[in-house]
C-alpha cells in the first residue's frame, strides 16, 4: 500500500524557519517523483516544489524560489522541504503526494501557520 507521512508543521514567526518531512512507504522510492503542494481554505491547492528521486531533478514554484528547499534522502524514503524566510502567506497545510501506477496518491497533510 503505498503511504506518504507528512510531518514537520508548526506555529512560526514570519522570517522563521521549518523543515518538513515526507516519509514515504509502499512503492519503489527511487523510481518516482514526490512533491510538496500545499491549500488554504477556501483556495485550491498549489503545486510548491518537487524532486525526482532518481536524478535530483527539483522544480520550485516562484513564489517559493530562494526561499525553500527540496531534498531527498533515498536510504529513509524521504523528501524534505526546508523552508526558510517564512511569510504570513505561507500559512497552509502542506501536502506531499506521488503518483504510483497512474494514480496521485496525498499524504495526510500538515498545517503551517507563520505570524505576523
Amino acid at each position: 500500500e503505498v503511504q506518504l507521512q507528512a510531518s514537520g508543521g508548526g506555529l512560526v514567526q514570519a522570517g522563521g524557519s521549518l523543515r518538513l518531512s515526507c516519509a514515504a512507504s509502499g512503492f519503489t522510492f527511487d523510481d518516482y517523483a514526490i512533491g510538496w503542494f500545499r491549500q488554504v481554505p477556501g483556495k485550491e491547492r498549489e503545486g510548491v516544489s518537487c524532486i525526482s528521486s532518481s536524478d535530483g531533478s527539483t522544480y520550485y514554484a516562484d513564489f517559493v524560489k530562494g526561499r525553500f528547499t527540496i531534498s531527498s534522502d533515498n536510504a529513509k524514503n524521504t523528501v524534505y522541504l526546508q523552508m526558510n524566510s517564512l511569510k504570513p502567506e505561507d500559512t497552509a497545510v502542506y501536502y506531499c503526494s506521488t503518483v504510483v501506477r497512474g494514480l496521485r496518491r496525498w499524504g495526510q497533510g500538515t498545517l503551517v501557520t507563520v505570524s505576523s
